[in-house]
């Protein structure tokens, strides 16, 4: 018989003060080191630099026990990173994490593990984040077992457990992932995740591969298992639809950094940062006047070499000179609501020039 304590997990009321985890001043810089022909093409008077790709530019980030937070942008913007961040799947090349108020990098490394177990990640491609090779009872049970949660004996009976609570049949759990739908797919990929017993999960793009219809019922049931299962959630997408459903508060960003974030209601009733309202001006919406859809202007510009000031400043139709030579720090413009734009700034809207 499985112990009682796999059921729903409860938590003292004081653990829920304060964020749950919390980024200070991340950044991440991933470089590409010279090989040896480049090398030598510079002894021999080439100018072959390092390519150094600022993925994530020295970023903020709380998130509240029980809230759920969502992270947009245009590809390539750094959400990914910045979830992989929070995870734990990267270090950070700057910055601190926190978990409950503590460092987790100034932890010592074996309490490190047990608080980086409770934050678990879900992939966004339901067909490569299963390993081919192994069953669902392995796929789901083998960490469990290996974190000492349930016994080798109790691994079968808690991984029907586990696939019970997302919605499929226990008696699948000998099958390979090949054999079953991209939705069965992907709640296979969530039991995994909760097997472990997390607090918080960061979802990629958890829903981008499935069909519509499918979306929704995964969708109801991350809703459900918040509720269910006490749970926290950093849920990445580019689709503001699925986020404006379920986010608790939105966060945005561009080419690596936060330009504004708010409680979901406000962002998506009251947007302040241009990026944002150029991303919301491109939702469809079902309206009986016709509108006219304007893209933003020019592309996203390489995290090779990003633009000084504001990086948004080359496709900002308000940008000013400030814009140009200094980025803007982001404040709270209205209760809850930051935003980073120098407009919000009376005495820059007026001049332009920094003061």
């Amino acid at each position: 018989m499985l112990p009682s304590s796999l059921g729903r997990v409860t938590r003292p009321l004081a653990e829920a003060s304060g964020p749950l985890i919390e980024l200070r001043g991340i950044s991440k810089r991933f470089v590409k080191h010279l090989d040896l022909a480049a090398r030598i093409g510079n002894r021999l008077g080439a100018n072959v630099r390092e390519e150094i790709v600022h993925a994530v530019d020295n970023v903020d980030l709380k998130v509240a026990h029980g809230e759920i937070v969502g992270l947009v942008g245009e590809s390539g913007c750094g959400k990914s990173t910045l979830g992989r961040l929070a995870a734990g799947l990267l270090e950070p090349s700057a910055g601190e994490r926190f978990w409950r108020g503590q460092a987790l990098e100034r932890l010592a490394p074996a309490k490190g593990r047990r608080q980086q177990l409770r934050t678990q990640m879900i992939f966004q491609d339901p067909y490569a984040s299963l390993n081919p090779r192994l069953r669902v009872v392995d796929i789901v049970g083998e960490a469990p077992v290996v974190h000492r949660i349930v016994t080798k004996k109790q691994q079968v009976e808690y991984v029907g457990l586990m696939l019970n609570k997302v919605g499929l049949d226990p008696t699948l759990m000998r099958r390979y992932p090949h054999q079953f739908s991209g939705g069965q797919r992907a709640r296979i990929g969530i039991a995994r995740a909760l097997a472990v017993k997390p607090e918080f999960l960061v979802c990629d793009e958890s829903v981008a591969a499935l069909d519509v219809s499918i979306q929704a019922q995964v969708l109801n049931l991350f809703v459900d298992l918040k509720s269910s299962l006490n749970l926290t959630y950093l849920f990445i997408s580019h689709d503001l639809g699925v986020i404006q459903y379920l986010a608790d508060r939105v966060v945005v960003m561009y080419l690596g950094r936060v330009v504004e974030s708010a409680p979901a209601a406000k962002l998506f009733n009251q947007p302040n940062h241009p990026y944002t309202q150029a991303l919301l001006a491109e939702v469809g919406r079902v309206e009986p006047k016709k509108r006219t859809f304007v893209p933003i202007a020019g592309e996203i510009p390489s995290p090779l070499d990003p633009p000084p000031g504001c990086h948004f400043h080359p496709r900002c139709p308000h940008a000013m000179p400030v814009c140009r030579a200094r980025a803007p720090a982001l404040v709270e413009i209205s209760t809850r609501q930051f935003s980073a734009c120098h407009l919000n700034d009376p005495a820059m809207r007026t001049t332009g020039q920094a003061t």
